[in-house]
């Protein structure tokens, strides 16, 4: 797997995530939404830089110029809730994009660590031979991930595959590897150095779909 880690660099990005981890600024849930916005932006446009090209030629009003357009046909596929303001900040580049979207979250069991994925909603075109963008903000143990990917194989098969997070853990990170294509490009903000019991990213920010939308209530 290519990993793109933009942590190591720095850029206006890592002002964005600061923001969206300091308890003192994340409880404006519009800025929060925001900064994952544009996020996807950033990471959006530095994923562009893998696309395929073609020349196009395109008429002005004093003549015509040769440019390079983007020749992939793109699906962008978020997960429910969280990824929505992600989603949004890519598709804020990648206009022209088909859109698919998906629900899956934890069920915890009679632990409070223990948990399986489950997936409910999926709304998805077809896959085949296309370029797909899985959007997740939260990369924790990687099951997500994994689980929305099998759910999407019945739509078909992907040409390339781009995963976009803004936080991962090392240990996602790990366990994605073993379940995608070693071609398979993940774009990250930043990377954190572990899970905690309950499978959280630490330091992490808490509850990325919560302080988009506002605390869900537990079923």
């Amino acid at each position: 797997m290519h990993i793109h880690n933009f942590s190591k660099q720095n850029t206006i990005l890592n002002t964005f995530v600061s923001e969206m981890r300091d308890v003192s600024i994340q409880k404006d849930s519009m800025r929060f939404r925001r900064n994952i916005e544009r996020i996807g932006e950033i990471l959006g446009y530095e994923l562009s830089k893998k696309l395929s090209y073609k020349p196009t030629t395109i008429k002005t009003p004093l003549g015509v110029c040769e440019i390079e357009k983007i020749d992939n046909d793109i699906v962008l596929c978020s997960i429910l809730r969280a990824g929505v303001p992600l989603h949004d900040g890519l598709l804020n580049y990648f206009d022209k994009a088909e859109n698919a979207f998906i629900s899956a979250y934890r069920h915890h069991k009679e632990k409070p660590e223990s948990f399986e994925i489950i997936v409910e909603y999926l709304a998805c075109p077809s896959l085949e031979n296309k370029t797909l963008i899985l959007a997740d903000p939260m990369l924790a143990t990687g099951q997500s991930m994994v689980a929305t990917f099998e759910a999407l194989k019945p739509f078909g098969t992907p040409k390339n595959i781009h995963l976009v997070s803004v936080i991962a853990a090392q240990e996602g990170i790990d366990f994605i590897e073993n379940h995608f294509d070693k071609d398979t490009h993940l774009w990250v903000a930043t990377v954190d150095e572990k899970l905690n019991e309950k499978g959280y990213i630490v330091p992490g920010l808490g509850d990325a779909g919560d302080l988009a939308f506002g605390e869900k209530l537990q079923q």
